[in-house]
Parts: C-alpha cells; structure tokens; sequence
C-alpha cells in the first residue's frame, strides 16, 4: 500500500493531482491533502474527488489513473 496526497493547488487546466510522496513532482507541492493508504490510485482519485471534484492521477506516478 501506497500514501496517496493532493494537491490542494489546481493546475492550470483545474484539475487537482494526486501523488505519492515518491514522485518527483511530490516535492514541489506547497499544499496538500493526506488521502491515505490505499492499494492503488483509482481509490485514492476518489477520496481525492470529495475534496475537489476535478481530481486526477498524477502522469508520472499514478498514470493508471491519469485521464488526461
């Protein structure tokens, strides 16, 4: 199992990523949500949407749940 956050600073396109504290991008992150440990990131993405709705995965460490 893997600690999933998001990031609570949309992107420019509104969505909010979610990540794990191994990405290389994790470290950029000024503010975040803890989602908790989940086995995968689709779960993580939707523990993400009930904090903000236009949530997605991370492409490079959750790219399974990256929609692009």
């Amino acid at each position: 199992m893997a600690r999933y956050y998001v990031n609570d600073n949309a992107q420019s396109n509104g969505e909010h990523e979610v990540h794990v504290p191994t990405c290389d991008y994790y470290a950029q992150i000024k503010s975040k949500t803890y989602l908790g440990e989940h086995t995968s990131c689709a779960p993580a993405v939707r523990e993400a949407k009930k904090y903000y709705a236009n949530s997605n995965g991370c492409y490079y460490c959750c790219n399974p749940c990256h929609t692009g």
